[in-house]
């Protein structure tokens, strides 16, 4: 990621039709293509998550009449229900809590670190250990994945087990290759940015 990007998530257009209360659900297919296929706050890929839901990223504006398109974000069915309604207080707002928007600043990397031997996640500011808190983001399930991932990335990035005879190794390229593009749907590795 370079080191001038501004946020995480880069959005496309919008939907050019007003976005309704009761039918906000329709921009699924944009807010897919926008994150691309992940949920917003574990990065985990909808073929892993289940269906992605739509989550107001600022549950007090959920009631309007029109959604605006930046307040919705998809959201794998744990993360949005353990996010539900939940917002800072003031005073909580005032001591630096808050959730983190990808749309707005560079979360993984930057104020969120996975830990290499456990692969719990880390909040490095009082914001990132709040937002991982409130959406559970280090449920058993999730760093179950990430640890995984961690496995499999190992593995692909040591290339010495590849078979030394010619008629194994072309089958073993296969596998490698079918083995890359499951560990591409698995939740990113989180690298620190300076």
């Amino acid at each position: 990621m370079s080191s001038s990007q501004k946020a995480r998530v880069i959005r496309g257009p919008a939907p050019k039709k007003a976005i309704k209360r009761h039918r906000y659900a329709e921009v699924l297919p944009e807010l897919m293509r926008d994150f691309k296929g992940r949920c917003a706050y574990s990065m985990q890929y909808h073929t892993r998550a289940g269906k992605l839901e739509v989550d107001h990223f600022d549950p007090r504006k959920n009631k309007d009449v029109h959604q605006h398109y930046d307040n919705l974000f998809p959201a794998s069915r744990h993360c949005n229900g353990k996010k539900s309604n939940h917002w800072p207080t003031k005073a909580e707002e005032a001591a630096g809590i808050r959730f983190l928007n990808p749309c707005r600043e560079i979360d993984y990397g930057v104020q969120i670190k996975e830990d290499p031997v456990s692969h719990l996640l880390v909040g490095l500011t009082p914001a990132a250990r709040w937002h991982i808190r409130i959406c559970a983001l280090n449920a058993d399930h999730l760093v179950d994945e990430r640890r995984k991932r961690s496995k499999y990335m190992d593995l692909l990035n040591n290339r010495s087990f590849v078979g030394r005879r010619r008629r194994h190794q072309d089958t073993t390229m296969e596998v490698i290759r079918a083995f890359c593009e499951e560990v591409k749907l698995m939740i990113p590795e989180i690298v620190m940015t300076t």
